[in-house]
């Protein structure tokens, strides 16, 4: 229990702290995308930070959230300070959407939905075919689950046995036009998941702890069947007035936007 106390302190201060450099990045940049980057933050924790292994591969497929990503991989030593700091810049290999073949932790360009499952699929029966051990992990968007070629790529991952896929949806309830379940309807739903023959679980997407568990037992399960972990979160969490407002898919902060969103971070994540 003491172990898994310090463990959730931990991850609850570095989401804290990530969250300030991805804050830190738009604002230098004074772009958007801000929301949907902090709303998966917790995401890659558990799984980019904790689970991924060498042999592993992790896909972004909500290229829009790179931030996100960036920072992560900052913070595990894939991505210089020097580097991170050109976010958004001419010149840079650090773009408003990953870029290919630039760092070794973003293998593939993302951000035209629905690209990041086909591909992690690819990659998973690659694994199977060579007989290597490796997860294909993809991180999605819950607006992207809209996309048809998700559903192509489901459904090949489904009759190619590839159980050793992890789908994480990033299940915020928002896309760029409004609520999910009002545009094309609910399409992360768990129970579309599992009737097409995926193994489902839902998760709190802020409690890295949870997802650190669920991703562990996931990996043990050698059954021949995919597996996709649903993860309710908020869009723009962390930030008092950007969670749950669609505007914050796209609009830049201000001077006192951005210092209110950074004490509402440190305050909500025991940094001050």
């Amino acid at each position: 229990m003491v172990e898994t106390q310090a463990l959730a302190t931990d991850y609850l201060k570095l989401s804290g702290e990530l969250r300030l450099k991805v804050l830190g990045l738009y604002k230098k940049a004074n772009a958007g995308h801000i929301g949907c980057s902090l709303s998966c933050i917790d995401l890659l924790i558990g799984s980019l930070v904790h689970h991924k292994r060498p042999q592993d591969s992790f896909i972004l497929s909500k290229g829009h959230a790179a931030a996100a990503l960036y920072v992560t991989l900052n913070h595990l030593g894939e991505i210089s300070d020097e580097i991170l700091d050109t976010f958004y810049q001419d010149g840079t290999t650090l773009p408003a959407h990953p870029a290919p073949n630039k760092h070794a932790g973003i293998p593939f360009a993302t951000g035209s939905l629905g690209h990041g499952l086909p591909i992690a699929t690819g990659i998973a029966q690659a694994n199977k075919l060579s007989d290597n051990d490796g997860i294909s992990f993809v991180l999605m968007s819950d607006g992207e689950t809209n996309e048809g070629t998700t559903w192509e790529a489901a459904h090949y991952a489904i009759q190619k046995g590839l159980d050793n896929l992890i789908v994480l949806i990033d299940r915020n309830g928002l896309q760029g036009f409004g609520y999910t379940n009002e545009i094309l309807g609910d399409s992360a739903d768990a129970v579309k998941w599992r009737a097409i023959g995926f193994d489902v679980v839902e998760v709190n997407g802020h409690n890295p702890a949870e997802l650190i568990e669920q991703i562990a037992a996931l990996k043990t399960r050698k059954n021949g069947i995919p597996k996709v972990i649903i993860a309710h979160t908020i869009k723009g969490k962390g930030v008092s007035y950007m969670e749950n407002r669609m505007e914050w898919h796209y609009l830049p902060m201000s001077d006192d936007l951005y210092a209110t969103a950074v004490s509402d971070v440190q305050q909500t994540y025991l940094l001050s």
